[in-house]
């Protein structure tokens, strides 16, 4: 088996338009969280997310490109086009042919669904753009991807709602490691922050009017973002002989399915799913440091998530540091795993772990360290990021300091 490094990583976001600025958001515990400002967002009772201020696409894509690009299209080419000019790669010849990408999604092009339902429905009009169904399908921005970057190997998307982004991840860690490529483009990316996509995730009442407080006992709810995180798999020797600058070392991966709720989380699934990751790993539950949690702020969802990390890591589970970056940059649906693995690169590079912020009261449910309100500094040399999604479908990876 091939050793699995992450050589490029690139991101937009609620916290910055590039992983520097949101690393450095992430460091201060800046909330990226704040009023909507889309068309009808009067009509919502929910008004907040973690919605990208300051994007203009028309100044980075021509005409013909917004035709066919939705928003969370472009988020993924901005985000893969930092990532890919920081791994130094030029993807011709063999290396072009071997390669591929793996996206994780949620909703697609919601946008575009949203804005041609109310040209349909609302302002009466009997047609709509021929390249609607490129622009709005749920691999567009996989496709896009491989188009920009001559990447001619397996391509395609993943959708696990929340877990999507792990899913796909996990995947081209599996194509790297087992010698299928030498490389793989990964991550997610997500915009539901419309009318149409808000509207939808209302009628769950899992969502917070005020803020997003993973953890603390008055949370109130999930907070929706938008973004997208895109890294550049490679395998090490590959990495190694070209002298490329190594971020982090990806070992080990598991995915479960409670096969119990189609909302309700289970604490046996998600159990399956962190320990499965240390078995796949060959390390101890001892050997982690900090696991970046799921942690979407909803009553059910934080306390399964602690009792599973109790039951994994026993006696441990109180020396672990665990937080929610969705505090600061609300909950990406599918693209979130892809932008919150930033935090475990941050803590394993750097040793910096980000916070989770608006923590205002203990929950004796959610008894570990939470790393509350403030960054701290610290040596991890292994790190977790969970996903767990709608559906009972988990997915967990582990990482190492290189």
């Amino acid at each position: 088996m091939k050793r699995v490094v992450i050589t490029g990583a690139g991101t937009i976001n609620a916290l910055g338009h590039s992983v520097a600025e949101t690393l450095e958001s992430m460091r201060e515990g800046r909330c990226g969280i704040g009023e909507l400002d889309f068309r009808d967002v009067d009509r919502l009772a929910i008004k907040i997310g973690g919605q990208v201020q300051n994007f203009e696409a028309e100044g980075r894509f021509n005409r013909q490109q917004m035709v066919l690009y939705d928003r969370f299209t472009q988020f993924t080419l901005v985000a893969a086009s930092e990532a890919i000019r920081q791994s130094g790669l030029e993807f011709t010849g063999d290396l072009a042919a071997r390669s591929g990408v793996v996206l994780g999604t949620a909703g697609g092009g919601v946008s575009t669904w949203d804005d041609n339902y109310r040209s349909v429905y609302e302002d009466g009009k009997n047609r709509v753009h021929p390249f609607v169904v490129p622009k709005l399908m749920n691999n567009a921005a996989a496709s896009h991807v491989s188009m920009e970057y001559n990447l001619k190997g397996p391509s395609f998307t993943v959708s696990t709602a929340c877990a999507s982004s792990n899913h796909a991840m996990a995947q081209a860690f599996q194509m790297v490691r087992s010698g299928m490529s030498p490389a793989m483009v990964t991550g997610g990316s997500e915009s539901m922050l419309c009318f149409g996509g808000v509207k939808a995730w209302e009628g769950l009442r899992v969502m917070s009017k005020d803020a997003c407080r993973p953890f603390s006992a008055n949370r109130n709810g999930m907070v929706q973002g938008e973004g997208a995180g895109i890294f550049v798999f490679e395998e090490y020797e590959h990495a190694k002989a070209r002298g490329a600058e190594i971020l982090c070392e990806v070992i080990g991966y598991a995915m479960s399915s409670d096969a119990a709720d189609i909302v309700m989380p289970s604490k046996q699934g998600a159990a399956r799913a962190i320990s499965g990751a240390l078995r796949d790993a060959q390390i101890n539950a001892s050997d982690v440091g900090y696991i970046n949690a799921h942690g979407t702020g909803t009553a059910a969802n934080d306390k399964t998530e602690c009792a599973a990390v109790a039951d994994v890591f026993g006696p441990h589970a109180d020396n672990l540091m665990i937080s929610s970056t969705k505090s600061m940059h609300g909950h990406l649906i599918g693209g979130t795993g892809a932008v919150e693995l930033l935090a475990c690169i941050m803590a394993l590079r750097d040793g910096v772990i980000a916070p989770t912020i608006g923590y205002e009261e203990a929950d004796p449910e959610c008894a570990l360290d939470v790393v509350p309100n403030e960054a701290r500094e610290a040596k991890v040399d292994v790190a977790l990021s969970n996903a767990f999604a709608f559906g009972g479908l988990n997915a967990v990876l582990a990482l190492r300091r290189v």
